[in-house]
């Protein structure tokens, strides 16, 4: 399950140590951890990282399909933890050092930066290739943060980024070694404490306002 410890002014959410999928029980201990570092006071920022072989691998598909009956209210949390994150009035860089799929992927991208280890894992929306289309809420998510040529592609194509590639594509900042990957996400982090706030946390939610409006449409999250 996901732990959140402290470095200095810098917040590290870890999400766990397997797939990260979203469990609802997921789910519940990621948004307690946001409550906490929203709530913290004075300079602050969050890197979210993860341990093994994925950074997170999306929707939790078997407890979804054993739950059809809950799939509306399920979706609905999902895209409030893209909205809570998109709008969070904190810097957040997300630490890819594995695998980062689907909902992992659009997670990622509701954060402000993406570090990515350069010589092993893929990011991906293989949606296409899976027969699962995006809902509005997730769409609007990624054509917010990606270039439209690179949310074509990556949302058309199902195309597997490695990090070198996902740099050179914009969906990441930087690609750097297993062993820097932690420590460079702390460090732009690090940078950006001073700006906590209110004031951040406004242009967040009024830069993405469209966006958000359409991720925290409860009434018909699926289309």
């Amino acid at each position: 399950m996901p732990s959140l410890d402290r470095h200095d002014n810098v917040f590290v959410l870890d999400l766990g140590d397997g797939e990260n999928r979203f469990h609802p029980e997921w789910l519940t201990a990621v948004g307690a951890a946001l409550d906490e570092v929203d709530k913290a006071e004075g300079p602050r920022a969050l890197v979210t990282a993860a341990t093994g072989k994925f950074y997170s691998n999306g929707l939790d598909l078997d407890w979804l399909f054993a739950h059809a009956d809950q799939h509306h209210d399920y979706v609905v949390s999902v895209h409030e933890l893209f909205a809570r994150m998109l709008s969070l009035p904190v810097v957040t860089v997300a630490a890819l050092q594995g695998h980062t799929f689907a909902a992992g992927a659009m997670f990622s991208l509701a954060h402000d930066f993406r570090v990515m280890r350069a010589d092993r894992g893929f990011w991906c929306l293989p949606e296409a290739d899976i027969n699962i289309p995006f809902t509005p809420g997730m769409a609007a998510l990624i054509q917010s943060r990606l270039a439209p040529q690179t949310a074509h592609e990556a949302m058309v194509t199902a195309r597997r980024y490695g990090g070198s590639d996902a740099a050179a594509a914009g969906i990441v900042e930087q690609a750097v070694g297993e062993d820097a990957l932690r420590s460079t996400a702390i460090e732009i982090a690090q940078a950006q404490v001073a700006k906590a706030g209110d004031t951040l946390g406004t242009i967040k939610t009024r830069m993405y306002a469209p966006a958000l409006a359409t991720l925290r449409d409860t009434t018909n999250p699926l289309g």
